[in-house]
């Protein structure tokens, strides 16, 4: 999917037209208009204003179309295997999958930690899981 069908993507699950994306977003009409056609590319203004008004999109989601997920093999509720994401609300399901890496252990090179995950639901509803510290 293409960064153009993203923003496609964004309109159709929020039932938007054009005009009224742009208005949502504070652009000018025209500069949806070039971004969808493929004349221009978004400038990072443009996809801030996205994702600071659509703030359930991942941003990673919307720039390169991936994201990737982590998950410590310490949780008790462990993810394996690769799980197709979605955005919350949506009973649609996006074309990409999502990368689940377990964790290398001690002594990894990525010191990184997980802070929180959050599972939603297709009835609007979610869960967030803290680690225990």
């Amino acid at each position: 999917m293409e960064l153009e069908e993203r923003f496609r993507y964004i309109m159709k699950l929020n039932n938007l037209s054009a005009s009224a994306f742009a208005e949502e977003i504070g652009v000018q009409r025209s500069s949806i208009s070039h971004i969808l056609s493929g004349r221009n590319k978004p400038s990072l203004e443009f996809i801030q204003k996205v994702l600071n008004r659509f703030p359930k999109v991942d941003a990673g989601w919307l720039i390169n179309g991936t994201t990737s997920v982590k998950v410590d093999h310490a949780t008790p509720n462990k993810v394996e295997g690769n799980q197709e994401a979605a955005i919350e609300g949506s009973n649609e399901k996006i074309d990409h999958k999502v990368e689940i890496q377990p964790d290398k252990g001690i002594g990894s090179k990525d010191s990184r930690k997980i802070k929180r995950i959050l599972v939603f639901y297709d009835d609007q509803s979610f869960e967030e899981f803290s680690p225990n510290d």
